[in-house]
């Protein structure tokens, strides 16, 4: 049995796998890093637990900086 100190480490950012990776039509910089960035990259959101009947839905996606990770204020809309 290991030792208590010894915590169980969890898979590192670059060992999950993103869902899909979006090209901007020109450069930004990142509000949380102030990184110029080409790209954003999708994440699927589960609901893992809830304490009651909830209307809210079961999965999401939620956007992040290629650069630093965080999750970013964006929207992922088709327009016709």
């Amino acid at each position: 049995m290991p030792p208590v100190d010894q915590a169980v480490a969890e898979p590192s950012f670059d060992d999950r796998e993103v869902e899909a990776e979006y090209t901007l039509e020109y450069p930004v910089t990142c509000p949380c890093c102030d990184q110029v960035i080409k790209s954003l990259q999708v994440v699927r959101l589960l609901r893992t637990k809830v304490n009651f009947t909830s209307t809210l839905p079961r999965r999401g996606r939620v956007i992040i900086c290629t650069s630093c990770k965080k999750v970013l204020s964006a929207e992922l809309a088709g327009f016709a």
